[in-house]
């Protein structure tokens, strides 16, 4: 299965994006509120800077305390984006999620942002793509 289709299957294509300068408490809020796991920082809303996920957060809280809540997202989002394009597999994706031990990934399409895919958008897309070609091999057998 291609990015472009798990894309496609998320009921809000829409990718929330934050610009530099935001402070670290203000994206846990935002993450909180909107119920998602990570936010793009972006200065134009359409090219990535960097990514922050409630996994930074947390990992930072550990080392600095709440003090680190009052720095800006600048100070702990990851700069050196792994990205993919619509026309990408989904097992490719996992396995670079898997590797890198990340859950989300920013969508590029000529430099810009155009969607955000998760490892459990990805792992739901390999499941569908699994049943389908169950599905198929029981009808060959079955003479269907």
């Amino acid at each position: 299965m291609l990015v472009s289709q798990i894309l496609k299957t998320k009921p809000d294509d829409k990718v929330v994006t934050t610009k530099p300068g935001l402070l670290i408490s203000e994206a846990a809020q935002m993450l909180s509120e909107k119920r998602i796991g990570t936010l793009v920082i972006s200065t134009d809303g359409k090219t990535p800077d960097g990514i922050l996920s409630e996994r930074d957060i947390v990992r930072e809280l550990g080392r600095q305390g709440a003090g680190c809540l009052q720095q800006t997202v600048e100070s702990i989002m990851t700069t050196k984006l792994v990205t993919c394009s619509r026309n990408d597999r989904s097992d490719a994706i996992l396995q670079q999620m898997t590797t890198g031990r990340f859950r989300h990934m920013p969508v590029l399409e000529d430099g810009e942002l155009v969607g955000v895919i998760s490892i459990g958008d990805v792992v739901k897309a390999q499941l569908q793509e699994l049943s389908m070609e169950k599905q198929a091999l029981e009808g060959m057998i079955m003479g269907r």
